[in-house]
């Protein structure tokens, strides 16, 4: 299966397309905090014909949030569009689950905790067992609660936030690394997650983690190869 994976949640313009027999065939990503309107398209054309085609497409993945509404709606906007034209389904991928996937590691017996800066304070957060399992639910909370409920185990950080939270949960008495402080999600990696999504059980509709907004995907796992 080959899928196009498009994301522009949060302060880059990224898109790929992978197959699940190749990997990766192109991908491109541009750091920006503005203009993603503007660049995507053009980014999603030039990728994909370096790949082939937009008739080899068989899925479109994009990512739904945490992350800027703006951002958000312009990637689920031009994810569905590209879907409808192609006759093919479209899922909606975790922000928290695409950063956290890479670092996912059953030997380890390490928690993954994902940040992202959610301003005044507050982070958009999740998170992990070593195994992919959501153990802390995602949503929108205080900084300091979310270095609270790390606890004194050895926790890997990873996210835009991770430096915060590495500060915060230092303070409180957690071991813990930083992983991985990218802008954004590795678009192969939503990628991944895409192919192995079940469209019936992953829409591509944001969730911006309001209070009432605030639900696990795949039933609270991210999906393991």
């Amino acid at each position: 299966m080959r899928i196009l994976a498009i994301d522009t949640a949060l302060e880059a313009c990224s898109a790929s397309v992978f197959d699940s027999d190749d990997g990766a065939i192109a991908s491109q990503t541009l750091p920006m905090a503005r203009g993603q309107a503007e660049a995507l398209i053009p980014l999603v054309r030039d990728v994909v014909e370096r790949s082939g085609g937009f008739s080899l497409i068989d899925r479109v993945a994009t990512t739904v949030g945490p992350g800027s509404f703006t951002g958000l709606r312009v990637a689920i906007s031009a994810a569905r569009a590209f879907a409808l034209s192609l006759r093919v389904p479209c899922v909606g991928i975790s922000t928290l689950a695409a950063i956290a996937a890479p670092h996912i590691d059953e030997n380890d017996g390490q928690h993954v905790a994902v940040a992202i800066d959610a301003r005044h304070g507050h982070v958009y957060f999740e998170l992990f067992s070593n195994r992919g399992r959501s153990i802390v639910e995602a949503g929108c909370i205080p900084l300091r609660e979310a270095a609270r409920v790390l606890g004194p185990t050895t926790v890997k950080m990873a996210g835009p936030a991770a430096p915060l939270l590495f500060e915060e949960a230092k303070a409180a008495g957690t071991a813990g690394q930083i992983v991985d402080a990218s802008p954004a999600p590795d678009i192969d990696w939503v990628a991944r997650l895409g192919l192995l999504a079940d469209p019936a059980d992953s829409p591509p509709k944001p969730t911006y983690l309001k209070p009432a907004d605030a639900t696990p995907q795949q039933n609270g796992q991210i999906a393991r190869q």
